[in-house]
Parts: structure tokens; C-alpha cells; sequence
């Protein structure tokens, strides 16, 4: 199948992107950065997901959102504007059998930078929009919700013992996830699911489910 992802330079994008390549399909990835995947089955686009064109691709049969940026100023133009951008571009295709949304833990506990919270919790209440939309032609869409993850955006925590053990211990796992995590989850609800649409699959280790009961 031909698969369109947006943001694979790095981090979860690029695990998805590998995780599709190995399972033997053609992946489209763009991204403002050059790409780090060296593969035949792998094309890669410099382009923003607020660009008003994008490069011409064959009819993709996944779709999947996962461009994003932590910077405050841009969350909401590139995490929810630029998504819907991307998304309304490449969904027109005939081929289509499935969208997914890369949101985050934030969008349902408003943690982190208020603009860029909003940006996620805008995004899933999008997807839910185009599940009402897509459904009518038997298309899946769903997102997924990561807590915290090792990738190189989050590189200050990771560099940090104290900071690090911090936020582990903020998880009932007392761990965050590795972005293959996220992307065999992604490829589970795009290509093997075919019933579960509309749906936010928070994905964090049990931090938000953490509680400390005071009796």
C-alpha cells in the first residue's frame, strides 16, 4: 500500500515510516529536515504542512499526521492548522482506508504549553470530525495520545538524571515509551483494525491514571 506521513525525520514519525517500510510498503515522508531514511520504498519531500500545494504522490491507502512542534508560537498554525491542511489534501484520495492523528497525552489533561495543548485537543476533536465524514465510506480514523517518549525533542530530559528520574516516577510504569512503541501501534490501527474508528488510544505508561489515595 502506498503510505503518506507527515514529519519522518525524526522521533515517532520515523519509527512509523521504518515500521511501514518493513512490512513491505511505499512510504511517502514530509518534512521541513532532510530525511535520515535510506531506503528504495522510502521517498522523502522537504515541505510544511502549512504549505498551500504539496508535491504530487501516488493515491495513498493510509494517511497518517504526525508533523508537530513544541514552539508555543507555532503550535496552533502547525499542530492543528497545518494538520488539517495536510489532512484535507491527501484524504481526497480514492484509495483511501484509513487515517491517524499522532496527538498527545496533553490533549485530554491540558499539561505542558497552553497553545500547544489546545493545538492537540483541537486535533482530536478533528479526527472526530472526519470519522463522522469518512465513516460514510468505510475509512478508519482514529489517534493516538503519547504520554512521554524517547525521542531526540525530548533530548534535555533524557540528558537529565534528575529530570528523568522525575518524570518516571510520575508513570505507574515508572518508564516512558520508545517511538517503535507508538509506531506498532500505528500500524495496528491503520492496517490490521478495521472496526475501531473515532477513537483517542491514550498510549503513557499509566501517568495519567497515577493517583495517591489519602485515607
Amino acid at each position: 500500500m502506498n503510505i503518506v506521513i507527515s514529519g519522518t525525520a525524526s522521533g515517532i514519525g520515523r519509527a512509523i515510516a521504518l515500521k511501514f517500510i518493513k512490512e513491505g510498503h511505499r512510504v511517502f515522508g514530509f518534512d521541513i529536515k532532510k530525511s535520515s531514511i535510506d531506503d528504495p520504498s522510502y521517498e522523502h519531500y522537504l515541505c510544511d504542512v502549512r504549505e498551500e500545494e504539496f508535491p504530487e504522490v501516488p493515491e495513498p491507502d493510509i494517511v497518517i499526521n504526525n508533523a508537530g512542534t513544541f514552539e508555543e508560537k507555532d503550535a496552533i498554525d502547525v499542530n492543528l492548522k497545518g494538520t488539517i491542511n495536510f489532512n484535507e489534501h491527501f484524504i481526497k484520495s480514492t484509495a483511501l482506508k484509513s487515517v491517524l492523528f499522532i496527538a498527545s497525552a496533553s490533549a485530554r489533561n491540558g499539561a505542558e504549553f497552553p497553545q500547544y495543548a489546545a493545538s492537540k485537543a483541537g486535533m482530536v476533536g478533528y479526527m472526530k470530525n472526519k470519522t463522522l465524514e469518512l465513516s460514510r465510506k468505510g475509512v478508519t480514523v482514529n489517534s493516538i495520545s503519547p504520554g512521554g517518549v524517547i525521542t531526540e525533542s525530548n533530548a534535555h530530559i533524557l540528558e537529565s538524571e534528575e529530570l528523568y528520574s522525575a518524570v518516571k516516577a510520575e508513570t505507574l510504569l515508572g518508564k516512558w515509551a520508545d517511538p517503535e512503541e507508538i509506531a506498532d501501534l500505528a500500524y495496528f490501527l491503520t492496517v490490521v483494525n478495521r472496526s475501531m474508528t473515532g477513537e483517542d488510544l491514550l498510549i503513557d505508561n499509566g501517568e495519567m491514571l497515577r493517583s495517591n489515595f489519602i485515607w
